[in-house]
């Protein structure tokens, strides 16, 4: 605000400079589209190493391409990536229901992506420190026993009106579960009920009365196909037992006398008892990851009665005040399978269809496929492994009933223009030979635009989950990351190309060519891989899908294109201040120099030609860009001008020899 004097004396005044600094964006944000083992469906994650996708994504899959683009993205210099996952075709995902106490449907539990990695996941709903003036509040706790990940959710409630209403919660997109969706059933009970057996302790004296003679029964079932209903006896103190002081150590023994019992009937299968306050315990069942199969299907009970027979006699309501005679401690378990008190269960399934090229597109109004991609602030290169994926067994044949690589292409070139990104196109497997790439880059591929670059041949990497023999890989996830490489070390209007652009852990190509055969492919505007002494495997072209020599276009070369994107993407986000800003001669003078600043900037770095500012770039924004009726329209017109480097694709040496001189 301009200062007013009142009295003698000085005032200071700020004035603003108008310096707004425009900050270059990231250039090499790669993401892949494709199927991994598990991980969320159709959602964008970022990761930033391969260890981040291990952790998230599973790792390596034999039928996922996209596994080893990623592993070998991050090898070759690549370190900042979104994965949107794709499932299989006919993939199912894990579900139960939960029942309220009087076994009717109270709420579904799905995994929050499909496939058999959630068969592990087990669900716990307990009442603890919940108010009892609350009917419809319980806490949520999901476990993930593959990974170790526990989730918990404190006091939700089936009460939609809330704010802590189950369903918001958990299935928040930011904060919600990472594992896990909820729904509510049609018609719907109360409640779920607890898992688990909550009861009373009992004292030391009144474990004195009851003479050392405290028994109960327990019965294990298991659902797996061979299972059978166990029933044991089991007595909690024998003669000369130290009779336990706390409820800690009630606890202790509980589980210590019942575990020893379900060795015998169960291996794998276990209690875990813990005080749930000061008077009361809770018993629920605890299952390893390194069970044996069917141990998560077994089910639990006590009895008020030695192998639960009431008529017998026994004292375990006396120490659990079971409400009934017999009590689960079992979880409700995702991977269990449908059963008749629980007709939404299913056991994930990975599916046995990889994703079709309709999957893999998906659709824009639900976000799936490529247009997962929407919810991504920015990503600069986009690779789709999957769009050229081999038969399974037969590396040489196209999987042509599940994908069809130009109608996947087509649209990633499109979504890419709209993103202002920059796609690799892989050959397909059956591409073997010069002739072969020739007819493929001419007539096969219908996508030829200043976007995109096409790379071959595929080449030859080291498979770890095949005791590391040779197999065929589409280049993509090499060259992402050899582009990162080459940005971070010498800048995105380097060409990615030349004896500095090794393929690090490409051990052949699926052809090698000659110079005369990689002479027929360069002109066509089709990148090659070559293997030379000392070199190694490299990439030996630098040419967009429109930079064949007949197309006579000034997006040439992938460094030219890709410096473009990054200028106007930079440029774009860097001035968004302007908007609604007055549009005269003092807002034309800011946007020059901050616009200026920048390329600047790049001037310095030796991001283009010329030897002064003047001979390299220029920012235009005056009375001359945006007349009067462009000032009435509401618009300001910025033109930037650059002199791009151009790759030295062709060296060329002249010897000459000297003739002899003639002294005089």
């Amino acid at each position: 605000m301009p200062v007013t004097p009142t009295y003698p004396g000085v005032y200071i005044e700020e004035i603003p400079s108008g310096v707004r600094t425009i900050s270059g964006v990231s250039t090499s944000v790669t993401a892949f589209v494709g199927y991994t083992g598990r991980g969320l469906d159709h959602r964008a994650t970022r990761i930033f190493s391969f260890a981040d996708f291990e952790r998230t994504f599973g790792g390596l899959v034999s039928d996922s391409e996209l596994s080893y683009a990623v592993q070998q993205f991050f090898a070759n210099g690549g370190s900042d990536a979104y994965i949107v996952r794709v499932p299989k075709s006919n993939a199912v995902a894990a579900t139960v229901g939960l029942a309220d106490k009087d076994g009717k449907r109270a709420l579904i539990v799905t995994a929050i992506s499909r496939g058999a990695w959630a068969n592990s996941i087990i669900v716990d709903v307990t009442y603890d420190d919940i108010a009892p003036d609350d009917p419809d509040a319980f806490n949520l706790v999901v476990s993930d026993l593959s990974t170790g990940t526990v989730e918990t959710f404190v006091n939700v409630t089936l009460n939609a009106a809330k704010n802590n209403y189950v369903v918001a919660v958990v299935n928040d997109e930011d904060n919600g579960s990472a594992l896990i969706a909820v729904s509510e059933p049609a018609v719907r009970g109360g409640r779920p009920a607890e898992n688990g057996t909550v009861g009373a302790g009992i004292s030391p004296a009144a474990l004195q009365a009851l003479a050392r003679d405290t028994s109960y029964g327990i019965r294990v079932t298991s659902d797996v196909p061979e299972g059978a209903i166990t029933e044991l006896d089991v007595t909690l103190l024998e003669p000369g037992d130290p009779i336990p002081a706390s409820m800690l150590g009630l606890c202790r023994v509980l589980e210590t006398k019942t575990n020893l019992a379900l060795q015998q009937a169960l291996p794998g299968a276990a209690i875990r008892c813990v005080p749930a306050g000061a008077d009361r315990l809770r018993v629920t069942a605890a299952f390893s990851s390194a069970q044996v199969p069917g141990a998560l299907q077994a089910t639990i009970t006590f009895g008020a009665g030695a192998v639960l027979d009431a008529e017998k006699k026994g004292n375990a309501d006396a120490f659990l005040h079971l409400s009934t005679a017999a009590a689960n401690v079992a979880h409700y378990w995702l991977g269990r399978g449908p059963t008749e008190a629980d007709e939404d269960a299913a056991v994930g399934f990975d599916g046995t269809v990889l994703p079709r090229t309709a999957d893999l597109i998906g659709t824009e109004s639900g976000f799936t496929g490529l247009y997962a991609l929407d919810k991504v602030d920015l990503f600069n290169i986009l690779v789709l492994p999957d769009a050229t994926r081999a038969v399974p067994g037969d590396p040489r044949k196209l999987d042509g009933e599940n994908v069809e690589p130009n109608a996947i292409f087509s649209a990633a070139m499109a979504y890419c223009k709209k993103r202002r990104a920059f796609l690799i196109v892989d050959p397909p497997p059956d591409v073997l030979d010069v002739a072969t790439a020739v007819d493929w880059i001419s007539e096969g591929l219908p996508v030829h635009d200043v976007n995109g670059a096409a790379y071959f041949p595929r080449l030859k990497l080291r498979y770890p989950l095949n005791d590391f023999q040779m197999r065929t890989f589409a280049p993509c996830g090499v060259v992402a990351g050899l582009y990162s490489r080459i940005d971070v070390a010498r800048g995105v209007w380097k060409a990615p190309a030349g004896t500095e652009a090794t393929l690090t852990g490409v051990q052949g190509l699926v052809y090698a060519l000659t110079d005369e055969e990689n002479g027929a492919l360069n002109p066509l505007g089709l990148n090659c891989c070559r293997t030379f002494p000392v070199f190694g495997t490299v990439a030996w072209g630098a040419r967009t899908l429109a930079g064949a020599d007949q197309a006579a276009s000034e997006w040439k070369y992938i460094p030219v294109r890709r410096l473009a994107l990054f200028m106007e993407e930079s440029l774009y986000r860097g001035l968004k201040w302007v908007a609604f800003e007055p549009n005269g001669a003092s807002l034309w003078a800011q946007i020059r120099l901050n616009a200026g600043a920048f390329m600047n900037n790049l001037f310095r770095q030796g991001a283009f030609q010329g030897t002064t500012p003047r001979d390299a770039y220029f920012v235009k924004c005056d009375q001359e860009t945006t007349t009067q009726n462009d000032i009435n329209l509401g618009i300001v017109n910025v033109v930037v001008g650059f002199a791009p480097l151009k790759p030295a694709e062709f060296v060329i040496i002249k010897i000459q020899q000297m003739a002899g001189q003639i002294q005089t």
